[in-house]
């Protein structure tokens, strides 16, 4: 990922397929019915303490359970089908599904113990596998759609929504085609899987570091360099981690450390990576064609917002007008900077822009222009006033009261579980795990994971959403707390934003719950909350001087504030290169993805990637469910600076009325209804791009509805 900010570089925030969840069960194969009544009575039995053998043993029993209901359904006699030995059958195997689900494969980024990591790993694979034979039940889809015909009236709009997408997907799934078609997609759907998964094991167990003298780590701030282990000669460590890649890219005197470790972080598993990613390309584009598609990005679009890849182009393209002059002078003023610099202190000036330029200097043009002392304003943030104020302030918004649940099972030490409830009603909403430091093997960016929904279970009652947040935040050292910038603070908001989603939803079914939206709208909820780590109030509730419990000076955090708009062409332009790229490897049969890569960022930032690298085959994004849907971080960002501007800016940021109508109307609603129909209810209108222009300091020429 980029180095220029938080939003850009952050990765999964959620995907596509739910992240699976699980409460253990072994033993006998209970009915969907029983499982989803025992589920329901053991909120607080999730436990994360199995071995490799248990998570071995209880994938196959999980696997025969939900086969088992899949069986039943296609055995049923055309005739016979109805709502309630059809419809209500599958909805409660997938709830039953998607809530034991969680145990067996969410370990793998989180778990200490390398052997369960594999086997989690193992367990995902195999779970994927299945994932794919259920899908692909053609005795299945031929009773559905037989519901379909018989059913024209008699649902709920969540029950008839939920019956036409089974439908949907099962066509989507090749259903409808020969034998010979269906077993080629299956084929090379569980390739896709087994490939998809490898491909973030790889990133999730690097652990490359580089080793550099104090003298090399010029100009980085004492608190940084107290954090890093040291070698028997006296010299510094630096992981690959965010902590230590993003501080040193943006603070580094010394262009060859920053060359160095620019050329490492985006060489990341580059050669195995590369090859799966190029053969992952190869393979989504064959599905495609076998369905009748002219290109992967339009067969994973036809169920997004946008529709289709030229709408997606000429929403990237209209972006690219508008930023490109805007590009061009920052790149002049960055570039000014970069030779004053190299003549100051007598390096060689190449005249030109580098990858591992770009992020220094960037951070320059917010000391220069904006005078933003950055050593100064990390001491106002550490960490636990952070988590105390974006908790408060999520709290009072939200109308929620967060409990810290004592005893909780957790999978690391350091692992904290929040009890949810509503403040009104006092009824428990959800709970949440956060997981905040970095750690060998974990996770290497910030993520929500859904790990229970929150949908009615077969007695009707609400079963309790779970979440976990996954950050790397600086780790506390002795006599330094962690600390962190500003940009992680507003990962921190945007990644909790997704937890948020996740607790308050109230679907019927699982299909629809949490984040489980359509992927061009999924980061609209967490984008828009991030605009409280911008407004003064807020940013006073979350900060103190970590020594003396002082508040920031009023003339830093005018500073800060007015400078949200620095860089705001280049670092939106990096987002459309992201965008473009995405669309042209899912555009195509097959693809060098280096080269692809570097076309783009030449083109369109004007600044050359790195030789020898290869930036896409660190780009989770594309084995993790945003596969032709890159885009979407730029599209969403539009909806909710429009949320954010027409109804929170203009009637209190801190207005508990609209926060709950925004819990009600977009948070409760999960996927159960349309996101541009969600947007239309809230706004009251269907959604412009002026409010986004407007934040980032530029004016659109065109401003039309999305």
């Amino acid at each position: 990922m980029c180095a220029l900010r938080a939003v850009v570089c952050r990765a999964l925030c959620s995907v596509s397929k739910p992240f699976r969840r699980m409460t253990i069960q072994s033993g006998s194969v209970m009915s969907a019915r029983d499982r989803s009544s025992q589920a329901g009575n053991k909120r607080n039995a999730l436990r994360w303490d199995l071995t490799p053998d248990d998570i071995r043993t209880s994938t196959d029993s999980l696997i025969n359970r939900v086969k088992a209901v899949y069986d039943d359904i296609g055995s049923l006699k055309i005739e016979n089908v109805s709502v309630e030995n059809t419809l209500k059958a599958l909805a409660h195997a997938k709830l039953d599904y998607a809530s034991s689900l969680h145990v067996l494969d969410f370990p793998q980024y989180v778990c200490p113990s390398k052997e369960v990591r594999a086997a989690s790993t193992e367990a995902d694979k195999k779970l994927s596998e299945f994932d794919v034979e259920i899908s692909m039940r053609e005795d299945v889809f031929m009773r559905i759609t037989a519901l379909q015909k018989k059913l024209q009236d008699n649902l709920s709009p969540e029950e008839k929504r939920f019956l036409d997408r089974l439908v949907t997907l099962g066509k989507r799934k090749g259903l409808h085609l020969s034998k010979d078609m269906q077993e080629e997609i299956k084929r090379s759907s569980k390739l896709i899987c087994k490939l998809s998964i490898e491909f973030n094991k790889n990133l999730n167990e690097d652990n490359t570091f580089l080793v550099f003298s104090e003298n090399e780590l010029g100009g980085l701030a004492d608190s940084f360099l107290n954090g890093l282990d040291k070698t028997a000669d006296g010299r510094y460590q630096v992981t690959l981690e965010y902590p230590h890649y993003f501080p040193l890219m943006k603070r580094c005197h010394n262009p060859e450390t920053r060359r160095k470790m620019e050329t490492a972080f985006h060489s990341r598993c580059k050669e195995v990576n590369t090859a799966i990613l190029e053969q992952l390309i190869q393979l989504k584009a064959k599905v495609a064609d076998l369905l009748g598609y002219s290109s992967h990005a339009n067969y994973v679009l036809e169920i997004n917002m946008a529709k289709n890849a030229s709408n997606v182009s000429d929403f990237l393209d209209s972006f690219y007008e508008t930023l490109k002059p805007i590009g061009v002078k920052e790149r002049k003023y960055i570039l000014a900077l970069k030779k004053r610099d190299c003549l100051m202190k007598g390096y060689r000036f190449d005249g030109q822009i580098n990858a591992w330029d770009l992020p220094y200097y960037m951070n320059q043009v917010e000391q220069c222009k904006f005078a933003v002392d950055k050593d100064k304003l990390i001491e106002y943030f550490p960490l636990d006033v952070v988590t105390e104020g974006l908790l408060g302030i999520y709290q009072e918004l939200l109308g929620l009261k967060f409990t810290e649940v004592e005893h909780a099972h957790v999978w690391q030490e350091n692992v904290k579980c929040y009890s949810a409830r509503d403040t009104e009603t006092g009824e428990e909403v959800g709970q949440f795990y956060m997981d905040l430091h970095p750690r060998e093997g974990k996770y290497g960016h910030a993520a929500c994971f859904g790990l229970q929904p929150g949908c009615r279970g077969p007695d009707g009652k609400r079963r309790l959403p779970v979440a976990a947040m996954v950050a790397n935040f600086t780790k506390p050292r002795k006599g330094w707390p962690s600390l962190l910038q500003h940009h992680e603070v507003e990962t921190y908001f945007h990644e909790f934003g997704h937890v948020m989603h996740e607790l308050c939803s109230k679907t019927t079914f699982s299909e629809f719950s949490g984040t489980l939206v359509e992927t061009d709208f999924v980061e609209v909820p967490s984008q828009m909350l991030e605009n409280w780590v911008w407004e003064k109030e807020p940013l006073k509730r979350m900060s103190r001087h970590y020594k003396d419990g002082s508040p920031i000076p009023e003339s830093l955090l005018d500073k800060l504030i007015a400078s949200r708009v620095a860089n705001t062409g280049m670092m939106n332009l990096r987002q459309v290169v992201l965008g473009k790229v995405d669309q042209s490897l899912h555009s195509s049969p097959r693809a060098d993805t280096a080269e692809v890569f570097a076309k783009h960022c030449q083109d369109i930032l004007g600044v050359p990637a790195t030789p020898g690298t290869n930036m896409p085959a660190s780009f989770s994004h594309l084995a993790g469910g945003y596969d032709g849907q890159y885009y979407s971080y730029l599209w969403s960002e539009v909806y909710s600076m429009d949320i954010f501007c027409s109804r929170f800016k203009k009637d209190g940021i801190m207005n508990p009325k609209v926060g709950k109508e925004y819990r009600r109307v977009i948070l409760e609603a999960g996927g159960s209804v349309d996101g541009v129909d969600m947007l239309k209810t809230f706004l009251g209108r269907g959604p412009c791009q002026d409010a986004f222009f407007q934040c980032k300091g530029l004016k659109s020429q065109k401003t039309p509805t999305l």
